[in-house]
């Protein structure tokens, strides 16, 4: 009784039992070697495919295929990340020292000011993103803190404050891109780009800003001074070609009122060699006609003869025909022969 082995009827025949769990067990290792084999990349990652630990590809988004249990595959995000140097949002009223000693800087005559910085970064090369460095993130903003430091040194805090942050932003990412270039750990910077500049006290940033907007002024004033030359210099130049063609003008007035004097004059010496007599008596009747206008003056002469004088062209006409008589009398001793 004690010495024989119970059997436990289980009501499944022993062979097609083993069979079946077989089945399973072979189902549940496919199962587990295809969950293995195959994984997805999205849009915005790459994904590194070691081979026994080694390196062997990358591969872009879709559905891929691998080696179970043989390879493996790191996913690495290579969209555009970011990170804060020295920034303090408006959320946290107690920044924390580090914050405060990130964002505090020196500048090239010995003041102290905070700037707060944005950086953005992509991976470019996964593999050297997992396997050149432990953490290439944390290196370069390691980086970008030395190149920041350097360069604010370099400045004054006015031009920190006012007039220079695109030059010193150029200048950051230049230096860090050169950084990058010789550290070679897969990642590039996109952009850095100062978020705020303040001094460290109340007054001096209230002084800064009567700076910046004295400086606003100046630009402004200069720029409406160069708008008033540009209108008033057509005007000046329209009103000096305006005064240079009245000036012609009147030259042109002038030469021909001078030319007409002269042509009168010469006719009046033509006249005057023709009858030099009476052109002196008519020279001298019209300065007398000049001086005394609308005046009448008869002169009576021998035989009861009147002579009108004034107006002249009386006088002319009266003149004209004596002379003219004159010249039609036959001369003495013609009529006796």
């Amino acid at each position: 009784m004690f010495g024989k082995k119970r059997e436990i009827n289980t009501g499944i025949p022993k062979g097609k039992g083993a069979a079946a769990a077989k089945i399973v067990l072979a189902l549940v290792v496919l199962a587990v070697l295809a969950g293995n084999s195959y994984y997805s990349i999205q849009e915005e990652e790459q994904a590194v495919v070691c081979t026994f630990g080694s390196p062997k590809a990358v591969t872009t988004p879709g559905l891929h295929f691998k080696i179970p249990f043989i390879q493996t595959v790191t996913k690495v995000n290579t969209t555009i990340q970011g990170f804060n140097i020295g920034y303090r949002d408006g959320t946290d009223d107690d920044p924390t020292n580090d914050e405060i000693e990130d964002a505090l800087m020196i500048t090239s005559d010995y003041n102290f000011i905070y700037v707060d910085f944005y950086a953005e970064y992509r991976v470019t090369d996964p593999v050297k993103a997992l396997y050149a460095s432990e953490n290439p993130a944390l290196i370069l903003k390691n980086i970008a803190q030395n190149c920041i430091r350097t360069t604010i040194g370099s400045y004054s805090v006015d031009s920190v404050l006012t007039t220079g942050k695109n030059e010193i932003q150029s200048n950051i990412k230049q230096m860090i891109l050169d950084k990058l270039e010789a550290y070679d750990i897969g990642i590039q910077l996109v952009n850095i780009t100062i978020q705020d500049a303040t001094p460290p006290t109340a007054e001096v940033e209230n002084a800064f800003k009567e700076v910046e907007t004295a400086k606003q002024g100046k630009e402004t004033a200069l720029n409406n001074a160069n708008k008033y030359r540009n209108e008033q210099i057509p005007n000046a130049e329209a009103e000096s070609d305006k005064i240079l063609q009245d000036a012609e003008a009147k030259k042109q007035e002038r030469i021909n009122e001078a030319n007409g004097q002269a042509a009168r004059f010469n006719s009046m010496y033509q006249e005057y060699a023709k009858y030099p007599e009476v052109t002196k008596k008519r020279m001298f009747y019209e300065a007398i006609e000049d001086v005394l206008p609308d005046v009448k003056v008869v002169i009576e002469g021998e035989g009861g003869k009147t002579t009108t004088m004034l107006p002249l062209d009386s006088f002319v006409t009266q003149e004209a025909s004596d002379i003219s008589g004159t010249d039609n009398a036959p001369e003495d001793g013609t009529q006796d022969e």
